[in-house]
């Protein structure tokens, strides 16, 4: 545990977020990992299946860890006050809440992948493997929830190394399981998303472990639990407006795949595949937004508004430098990043031409995260929950309509003539889509700066001075 109230902001700040990032790092190298293994080992389509299920991954577990983010907000804020006692409520009720929940998810998730893929127009002949990975990752809700829980519930006690080393353990067994299950037990792609489950299972069972055995206050214990309700419902109240957002950034994904999915595989692969590059390379901003989050809520927990204002400061310092060296890496390497996952040419350009465009506007990524977690950390995160929604749906997912032509292409197919220049409706194929990204970026930069200026955010606390 540590208390972010003392010290200089962000030296602060950047020591409390390093493990974290290692971490995030960390998982997302499993899905890296993962994706490069599957590329090689199996061929493209099942690349392109891997990552066609992500985003219903997602948009499956998105609103119950939104609904438990509420609940580390919740546990910084009475931590920052040394309100001991609602700490270890907050922590039981989030583990109840995250425990039922993942059952309604797994099935729910199983019982309906087939259909959910086909109504994304994925192609017919990458559907059966992505049902078949998305089951199978599906069959361990329990255990992701589980070790998700366990890891925010730590960081929102200010212990951000704990999950760290749980989170290394994890991914270094995931690549082993990976290479062991595809390439010697030849179980195909059934066996990546084995792999993962194994791993995530295995690691939250240590973690309960050592626990139970280490820390007085987090200890997971099936007798003595409490829900509270007051504090389940403060839990939603904050984590609602996440849960939704969460949710509705997972449909619109989704959505942008029913896009993409129009252009072929070689383009769904390369999508797949500079998205898992892109994953890792925005890390750094979303995790110094997370831990400034966690700065924010112990500090008005503890009545320290002016340390907010500097932590804001130092955060945006440290995420934007760290943008742009990535920005330039990302674009000096892009083919070999690419090479990494597919040895089809056509999949190597088009995902390079991905990494250029988009990762020339990580700093704007990097500006919008870092104020979005001042609003979260106060507790006011229905806000940043309009301004993430109108970005994506009212502006990338239309954009990336318009600029690939498939608007115009959908009318056609309906027998519509659009009167408009050859160029509009022939549009800019899946750049169009591409070009999207930072459009939608800068418009959530500019709407969260103007609302962080208004300073309404502060009046959205749990904890009342």
């Amino acid at each position: 545990m540590k208390d972010l109230t003392l010290g200089r902001e962000g030296a602060v700040i950047f020591r409390f977020a390093t493990p974290m990032l290692l971490g995030n790092l960390f998982q997302q190298a499993y899905y890296f990992v993962d994706s490069m293994i599957v590329g090689r080992l199996i061929g493209d389509e099942a690349l392109a299946a891997v990552g066609a299920s992500g985003p219903v991954i997602f948009a499956l577990i998105s609103f119950v860890i939104g609904i438990a983010s509420g609940g580390t907000i919740i546990i910084a804020q009475f931590f920052g006050a040394r309100d001991f006692d609602k700490v270890k409520r907050a922590i039981d009720t989030i583990l109840i809440f995250t425990f039922f929940m993942s059952i309604i998810v797994m099935v729910a998730g199983i019982g309906f992948s087939r259909q959910i893929f086909e109504i994304t127009r994925l192609p017919a002949e990458i559907v059966p493997e992505a049902t078949i990975y998305l089951n199978t990752f599906l069959s361990g809700t329990i255990l992701l929830f589980g070790f998700n829980g366990i890891s925010a519930i730590l960081r929102g006690t200010g212990d951000s190394k704990t999950p760290l080393y749980f989170l290394i353990a994890s991914t270094l067994l995931n690549i082993v399981l990976d290479i062991v299950f595809i390439k010697y037990f030849r179980l195909g792609i059934r066996g990546a998303a084995l792999a993962t489950v194994t791993a995530q299972g295995f690691t939250f069972l240590v973690a309960v472990l050592y626990l139970n055995r280490t820390h007085k206050l987090v200890r997971i214990k099936l007798r003595g639990m409490v829900f509270d309700r007051k504090i389940f419902a403060q839990s939603v109240n904050i984590g609602l407006p996440s849960g939704f957002q969460q949710t509705f950034v997972s449909l619109g994904m989704i959505a942008l795949y029913r896009i993409i999915n129009n252009f072929g595989t070689d383009v769904i692969t390369a999508y797949s595949a500079a998205g898992r590059i892109e994953n890792l390379a925005m890390l750094p901003a979303m995790t110094f937004g997370q831990a400034l989050s966690t700065f924010v809520g112990q500090n008005i927990g503890a009545g320290k508004i002016n340390r907010v204002r500097a932590g804001l400061r130092s955060t945006l310092l440290i995420s934007i430098g760290i943008s742009f060296a990535i920005t330039a890496l990302v674009i000096l390497l892009r083919f070999p990043l690419m090479r990494l996952f597919s040895t089809n040419q056509h999949v190597i350009n088009a995902g390079a031409e991905y990494l250029v465009i988009v990762s020339s506007a990580y700093f704007i990524f990097s500006i919008m995260f870092s104020l979005n977690g001042i609003m979260r950390g106060s507790g006011d995160t229905l806000i940043p929950m309009f301004i993430t929604l109108f970005s994506l749906w009212i502006i990338r997912i239309p954009i990336a309509s318009l600029l690939s032509g498939r608007f115009f292409a959908y009318f056609a197919e309906k027998g519509v003539q659009l009167n408009l220049p050859e160029l509009f409706q022939g549009g800019l194929a899946e750049w169009g889509v591409w070009f999207a990204v930072p459009i939608a970026w800068a418009t959530g930069a500019v709407f969260s700066f103007l609302y962080y200026k208004t300073g309404r955010w502060k009046k959205k606390t749990i904890v009342k001075q």
